[in-house]
């Protein structure tokens, strides 16, 4: 991301060279909005930082500090323009002592100051007082390198005031290009030098011979005197005398220059004054420009005058300043309390908190405020958590309050189901693909628990990241300034973290089991403890979320997983969150298998009766694509996402789901068998068609207005036997697609119990076709009084062959419109009955006469030779017993 403005450039520096402490003027451009702006100031790569004066955006003035480089840039940094260049650079020249009479480019400050330590005036060293030229001659500088002349020299010196004091490296260092005429002019200054210091003392008595002179005649006067009078009273007057009027002179001195000496000590007192006020305004004044820049929030220039401050007066003597200083303590003190204060406030961004506790170090805060901050963190978050859950149960309990939950569009209404997009079609194809019909105008309204959940891993993973961060950077030692490095307390802090390193873990733990605790008792309750209910549910479970809700949840917890994980923090930390996901996962997976069972028990209601040409309803593509549907809507839950377990590795996982699934298929099996025996008058046919485009339909079945009980059974029994030979097995092929166990057992036991259906489903048909046609034929056959032993000779069949004929063919017919696979099967089933029942009525026959066993034989001859594709050996054999209990036929033309 670009910067709001250009990185800092320096463009001139005045002057350009000087020692250490020279005042400079930097001029360039964008070199900060405000004194607060400016974070960053080096000069030959020494911080000058404390010293800078920001003036304008392009104008700062400083003093340059004692760097290691001789030449070097001027590098500013700016909070909003960060790290800048220069075009220039500052030469940093070696300091030289400098007499009182020399010039200099730079302003030398004045010798006699004021000492706070001391409480004394400095006064001038007398060796200051010698002539900075010693020879008198032009000084010409030297180009030899200093640090050559250092190695040539070693331990000596160039300053001729100084004890190791090295004559030659002076002339190399200031004569080097002299001639030889103005050395000799030297030595002849040295030697009047030399003969001055010694005619010092001479010179100041020849001034004053005058007034030894004098002072010798009266001295001499008043002896003479003494000896000429030779008294006491004499030398006794003469004394007190002298004393009166030295002591008259002495107050005469005094009454004269008291007025001048007292007012030159009060001008003095007030300078000394004055220049102490100068010298330490900025003590003076910190208190209140620590006010300001609080009120202001520039804490970085209250930090560094604090130091500043520290590092000057903190050991100080002066009262005036402890004073003061104890003034600076007490402002200080109550910013350390502020920016606590703001470091524990809550909602709060890490940069803030970073910052406030890089201030409370640097202002060597009391405590831990790092810890501070993230125990603070840890119970807000917490706080945070419980507070949404209480507010959404508060939301849900309420009648008139509901929350504004968010529209998602979903394929489905709270508990979806696929019949409702399967009776959108008139019919289904047997073997076409499932297209569930989407409409993008559903919206449905969101339950509150799925709303929680979203709102709750949201908040913690907007919240943790900062959380984590804020711990990575109290551990490294990035929270703190280079001055806490420099003074040991980023070690100490590295220390304390290391020592607090469980403590963390707890918290985070803490958060996480309340992150899963939460949803669990908003979407598991049933896996908490009671204690724990009473904690983190409270939730009115009227009914259970549908497996899609609950796909939508874990994917949702899925996302929240991922986005922890990314944050490196450690997988023992996010394994609750992994339980968590699997018990949703099975969840899901149970729910949606019950589901979908309900929905199976209801496709009898979907159930039309249009058969196509293979004899097959809508109904078992109906049963398979809503399994097909089911499984889809679970390939989310069922896939593993990396760190995932596989849902199945519970061996009651696998029973459960297994036997939901059996219960599934023997739903579906339940469901053909209420069809096929419902009673005629409970079935609506009002809606019936025929697919009259199949060119084998004999349209028996649209000519009527419903549907017979024999018909529905053998469309059911059509069904069963594609379900067995298809569906089932397509049905398992999916189970075992999506990592389901135990298919094996789940086929066995659907095959075992289909086929138990179908066998009583075509026994009841056999039933109801193949008894009326076994049922016909005794009394078909002695019908008139009919005799075998009495009986004309036969001209052909008889009519109750006829009947049992035309009626055979008619179950034929009746399923061949139905299904032509089931007519052998059909239809082998009820020749076995007709020719079973035939024979027995032949041996039941007492004796035939040669025209009845003729006519017996004929009648069965083509009762066998008519079924004769539909023989079986059963019937084979019926017909065969029926033909050997007749008398045998002596002449060929009987037997033709």
């Amino acid at each position: 991301m670009s910067r709001a403005r250009q990185p800092p450039l320096v463009t001139g520096i005045s002057p350009n060279e000087g020692i250490s402490w020279t005042k400079v003027t930097i001029r360039g451009e964008n070199l900060g909005t405000g004194p607060t702006d400016l974070i960053g100031l080096t000069i030959c790569g020494h911080n000058c930082l404390l010293t800078a004066e920001w003036m304008s955006a392009s104008k700062i003035v400083c003093r340059v500090g004692q760097a290691k480089n001789d030449k070097g840039d001027i590098i500013v940094t700016t909070k909003s323009g960060g790290k800048g260049t220069s075009t220039v650079s500052f030469k940093l020249l070696k300091p030289e002592k400098i007499g009182i009479l020399d010039q200099s480019a730079v302003w030398v400050d004045e010798m006699n100051y004021y000492d706070m330590r001391t409480d004394r005036n400095k006064g001038i060293p007398p060796l200051s007082l010698r002539p900075a030229n010693p020879l008198g001659i032009e000084i010409d500088k030297g180009r030899f390198p200093q640090k050559d002349l250092e190695s040539l020299f070693p331990g000596m010196s160039a300053d001729f005031t100084s004890e190791n004091f090295s004559a030659a490296w002076y002339l190399i260092e200031n004569h080097s290009t002299t001639s030889f005429d103005q050395l000799k002019t030297a030595v002849v200054n040295l030697k009047k030098q030399a003969n001055k210091k010694n005619e010092g003392s001479l010179a100041y008595v020849k001034g004053g011979l005058s007034t030894f002179f004098e002072a010798q005649d009266a001295l001499s006067a008043i002896h003479q005197k003494l000896e000429a009078d030779g008294t006491e009273k004499v030398e006794g007057s003469m004394t007190q005398k002298l004393e009166n009027v030295l002591n008259r002179a002495s107050n005469t001195a005094d009454t004269l220059f008291q007025e001048v000496l007292g007012r030159k000590d009060k001008a003095d007192s007030t300078r000394n004054a004055l220049n102490v006020l100068q010298r330490f305004k900025f003590l003076f004044n910190l208190p209140l420009n620590i006010e300001r820049n609080i009120q202001k929030g520039d804490y970085d220039v209250v930090i560094n005058d604090y130091e500043k401050a520290k590092s000057l007066f903190g050991k100080t003597e002066v009262q005036v300043f402890k004073k003061y200083y104890a003034e600076v303590e007490t402002r200080i003190e109550a910013l350390r309390e502020l920016l606590l204060d703001k470091l524990l406030e809550t909602p709060s961004t890490l940069h803030d908190q970073k910052r406030y506790i890089r201030y409370l170090s640097d202002l060597h805060a009391s405590g831990d405020p790092a810890w501070q901050c993230i125990g603070a963190q840890h119970q807000w978050i917490l706080q945070l958590m419980h507070n949404c859950k209480e507010s959404y149960v508060k939301e849900q309990k309420g009648s008139n309050a509901l929350l504004h939950s968010p529209m998602l569009d979903l394929d489905s209404d709270v508990r979806p189901s696929p019949i409702g997009h399967l009776s959108q079609t008139a019919s289904l194809k047997r073997g076409s693909s499932f297209q569930s019909g989407r409409d993008d105008a559903w919206r449905y309204k969101a339950p509150q628990q799925v709303i929680f959940v979203e709102k709750l891993t949201k908040l913690v993973v907007s919240q943790l990241p900062n959380f984590w961060k804020l711990w990575v950077s109290y551990v490294n030692g990035s929270l703190f300034s280079e001055t806490a490095e420099k003074s040991g307390q980023m070690e100490r802090s590295k220390k304390n973290a290391r020592q607090r390193q469980n403590d963390f873990k707890k918290m985070i733990q803490e958060v996480m089991h309340s992150l899963v605790k939460l949803i669990r008792g908003a979407l598991l309750p049933f896996s908490l403890r009671e204690g724990e209910l009473r904690q983190y549910g409270g939730w009115e479970m009227k009914s259970e979320l549908s497996g899609q809700w609950l796909t939508h949840v874990i994917q949702t917890v899925r996302l929240s997983s991922e986005s922890l994980t990314a944050l490196e923090i450690p997988n023992d930390m996010l394994q609750i969150i992994q339980d968590l996901i699997l018990d949703l996962r099975v969840r899901c997976i149970i729910v949606t298998l019950q589901h979908t069972a309900e929905d199976i028990k209801r496709l009898a209601e979907k159930e039309d009766w249009v058969v196509d040409n293979e004899g097959l309803t809508s109904l078992p593509s109906q049963f398979e694509q809503c399994i097909i549907h089911s499984l889809q809507s679970l390939k989310t839950v069922l896939d593993c996402k990396p760190g995932e377990a596989s849902v199945f590795q519970q061996q009651k996982t696998q029973e459960d789901v297994c036997q939901l699934s059996i219960g599934i298929m023997q739903g579906f099996i339940d469901c053909l068998e209420q069809l096929s025996t419902k009673p005629d008058g409970d079935i609506d046919t009002s809606h019936l068609s025929v697919d009259v485009s199949s060119p084998d339909l004999f349209g028996s079945i649209h000519e009527e207005s419903s549907l017979s009980s024999e018909q529905r059974l053998l469309i059911a029994l059509s069904n069963c036997r594609y379900l067995e030979r298809h569906t089932f097995l397509n049905i398992a092929e999916h189970f075992e697609k999506h990592g389901f166990q135990g298919v094996d057992k789940i086929t066995q036991v659907s095959m075992e119990s289909l086929k138990e259906l179908d066998q009583r489903l075509f026994e009841m048909y056999i039933e109801f076709k193949a008894d009326p046609i076994v049922g016909s034929l005794e009394p078909g056959i002695y019908a008139g009084y009919f005799d075998w032993k009495d009986c004309l000779i036969p001209t052909g069949v008889r009519n109750y062959l006829k009947e049992a004929l035309v009626n055979i063919i008619a179950v034929h017919a009746e399923v061949f419109t139905i299904s032509k696979d089931l007519v052998p099967r059909v239809m082998s089933r009820v020749v076995e009955a007709v020719s079973e029942e035939l024979s027995r009525l032949m041996q039941c026959v007492s004796s035939f006469s040669k025209n009845g066993a003729l006519q017996a034989k004929l009648e069965i001859c083509a009762l066998r030779d008519t079924v004769a594709i539909y023989l079986t050996p059963e019937s084979k054999s019926s017909f065969k017993q029926a033909l050997e209990a007749l008398p045998q036929l002596s002449s060929g033309t009987d037997r033709k």
